[in-house]
């Protein structure tokens, strides 16, 4: 299948790959500093201190987000696991109704969760909360993010149920179920 959005749902998938860059970057660099911190002490010199605040509260938010921006790319390459061993023996024609009866509780459901994280970033706003860590972050910027891949996930979603419904209503028997991509599975 073709999405039209397509390049949006590429975007959130950078933009995980850019959180998993920036987790590597900043627990490399602080492995980094403590390492020239242990050979200082080791040849009898002062360590230099030289660390980075709230890394492991940034590494939180950073695998968060990557998680929920690739939420769309995934489902739309077919990588979610998906449990098949009773529809694949389903006729086709009755398949496709299957299908997009799970697709609309999958939007159902996932239009739910971004409701309440909309929500979640309000009171955020509303009341200013901050993050209990060293970083103190106002949490409605990390909560921006969740509600940005929930966002794509239902848009991808909505796509999909619209062409599966399509089929469903003009050419039933015609279905192809969607595959994983690359041999994923």
């Amino acid at each position: 299948m073709t999405y039209f959005f397509d390049r949006l749902y590429r975007l959130g998938a950078w933009g995980a790959a850019a959180c998993m860059l920036l987790i590597c970057t900043l627990v490399s660099l602080q492995v980094f500093l403590r390492l020239i911190d242990a050979i200082m002490v080791m040849f009898g010199a002062e360590r230099l201190g030289f660390e980075i605040s709230g890394v492991s509260e940034m590494a939180a938010f950073l695998l968060v987000g990557a998680t929920f921006l690739s939420l769309a790319y995934t489902f739309t390459h077919h990588a979610h696991i998906r449990v098949t061993l009773v529809i694949n023996r389903l006729p086709t024609a009755v398949r496709v109704w299957i299908e997009s009866l799970a697709l609309l509780i999958a939007l159902g459901l996932s239009v739910l969760i971004t409701h309440e994280l909309v929500l979640l970033v309000g009171e955020s706003l509303e009341y200013h909360d901050i993050s209990s860590g060293l970083l103190a972050l106002p949490l409605w910027i990390p909560q921006s993010v969740l509600v940005a891949g929930t966002g794509l996930l239902c848009l991808a979603i909505l796509e999909t149920l619209i062409a599966t419904l399509r089929t469903a209503f003009t050419a039933p028997s015609s279905y192809v179920a969607p595959e994983p991509e690359d041999g994923a599975e």
